[in-house]
């Protein structure tokens, strides 16, 4: 059985995302779940590749993170009040439909 890409949502990531992913069988987790309240850019970014999870930001510090060279397990990343709620579920869904974990290690998924 293939497995399905999971993820990580980083301090951007809204109760209402987590609930609509949720509601689709994506499986996600949150900062506060993970025990990263407060926890540095990096520290999320460490916990979402050890733990194979894409993570959801709105953070560039994340693109700045990708560009320079250390490997994770993708990123999906939305610029800061570009898309609503529903918008960013539909299009973290289409990244779970169509991609498989491995075609998303060390990719930015532009939302």
């Amino acid at each position: 059985m293939p497995r399905s890409i999971r993820f990580h949502l980083d301090e951007h990531g809204s109760n209402a995302l987590a609930h609509g992913l949720r509601r689709m069988n994506i499986n996600v987790t949150t900062i506060r779940e993970a025990g990263l309240v407060g926890a540095s850019d990096l520290q999320q970014f460490t916990y979402a590749s050890q733990q194979d999870r894409v993570i959801f930001t709105q953070d560039d510090d994340y693109l700045k993170l990708h560009a320079s060279g250390i490997r994770h397990a993708g990123i999906a990343y939305c610029h800061v009040g570009s898309r609503s709620v529903g918008e960013i579920i539909r299009s973290l869904t289409l990244i779970w439909e169509i991609y498989e974990p491995e075609e998303m290690r060390n990719r930015v998924e532009y939302l």
